[in-house]
């Protein structure tokens, strides 16, 4: 079977699908290993490291995505690329397939098994594929780390001989993989921590990190799909808003992470929020390529409202490409390893991995929510 790791095309992303310990472990089974040349460069991983690891180094983009049977990506492919896989060939990739209803329908058309890492279910089973987790944690990483540097305040509380410095005050909205990672890296930074989530069950996730829960007494459920948070009705939006209200004005930094898959982000911090917040205060958006959480959030942009940094982070991930390289590497062939029997892909779709995940197959799209997604945007006939 020959698997084809695809250099990075988009802009600002500096991930590889696989590195080239995991590569080696892939060949030892049996697999080929075709790289793309330069595709491991930006994660500092050379051509010489893949081919000592036993991949095969390819210059000649057709015959990469074109020949292998398994085709391994970061981010989803854009339209040109798509369209060189052959039919029959599998894709797996990062997809956004419920928000990318055009390649979900071009993949169909031309007969390309698709997998969404993105989709991988929250389970104990799966959670060593699961590159959402893996990735979200670097981005509540590293959001804390660019509101550091943007505050114009210390995080710790210091005692020295021209006075005390008050610790910073963080509040953390969203308890999810990347709301804890955010707590955490806050507390060790030796902030005061505050975190507010829909969901009651994370309570004790959040005080187990040293930071005080706020919660809001909803009466609907609030829980969705793997465990997530689920959009929830506008005055429970509006309820929730009047009591993060205060918590965000008190608060010296405020990282957003409410995300709700296939859903633009909810509003919680409004602009009039903001403009209560104290001078210098700082906002990290987390949820900025959803339309974000903070009503000033642009995506890709840091700008100024009240005297207040507005941070629209984008791919927060990439900006950490040795690790994120190597904790998405690590999603991607375990899954493989537990497809691929005898040399062979095996699909199951009995199984809740390969149906959660797999979302275009045999010419349609076969993922439930993703094909009523598809045919509620105009494009139908290529899921019948």
């Amino acid at each position: 079977m020959k698997i084809a790791v695809i250099k990075e095309t988009n802009p600002g992303e500096q991930r590889v699908a696989l590195i080239p310990d995991l590569v080696a472990r892939l060949v030892k089974q049996g697999l080929e290993i075709w790289v793309e040349a330069g595709a491991g460069e930006k994660s500092f991983w050379s051509n010489e490291a893949y081919t000592q690891a036993g991949a095969e180094i390819i210059t000649d983009t057709e015959r990469l995505w074109g020949e292998p049977d398994v085709v391994l990506k970061v981010a989803p492919p854009n339209p040109a690329e798509a369209g060189k896989l052959r039919s029959g060939a599998t894709l797996i990739s990062c997809l956004t397939p419920l928000a990318n209803e055009q390649l979900m329908s071009q993949l169909a058309r031309q007969s390309v098994t698709s997998l969404a890492m993105e989709l991988i279910p929250r389970s104990t089973r799966a959670q060593s594929m699961d590159a959402l987790s893996s990735q979200a944690s670097i981005a509540g990483y590293k959001a804390v780390l660019l509101a550091a540097a943007a505050l114009p305040k210390y995080f710790p509380m210091l005692t020295t001989a021209a006075g005390t410095i008050a610790p910073a005050k963080v509040f953390v909205i969203g308890a999810g993989v990347a709301g804890l990672q955010a707590i955490a890296t806050a507390r060790r930074l030796g902030a005061i921590v505050e975190a507010f989530d829909i969901r009651p069950a994370v309570r004790e996730e959040v005080q187990s990190l040293g930071a005080k829960f706020i919660e809001v007494p909803l009466t609907e459920d609030t829980v969705g799909e793997n465990g997530y948070a689920k959009e929830v009705s506008q005055s429970a939006q509006e309820l929730t808003q009047q009591t993060i209200a205060q918590h965000v004005r008190s608060a010296d930094v405020v990282i957003t992470t409410a995300q709700v898959p296939g859903k633009k982000a909810p509003l919680l911090v409004t602009a009039e929020m903001v403009s209560q917040m104290r001078p210098g205060s700082v906002i990290v958006d987390l949820a900025a390529e959803q339309g974000g959480n903070c009503a000033y959030t642009e995506a890709g942009k840091s700008i100024d409202r009240h005297q207040v940094m507005v941070i629209g982070t984008i791919n927060l991930p990439a900006s950490v490409p040795v690790h994120a390289s190597q904790l998405y590497a690590k999603n991607i062939s375990t899954l493989l390893q537990y497809l691929i029997k005898d040399g062979v892909l095996n699909l199951d779709f009995a199984d809740d991995i390969v149906s959660s995940t797999c979302v275009t197959h045999e010419g349609k799209i076969c993922h439930d929510r993703v094909r009523n997604f598809v045919e509620s945007t105009s494009q139908p006939s290529v899921v019948a």
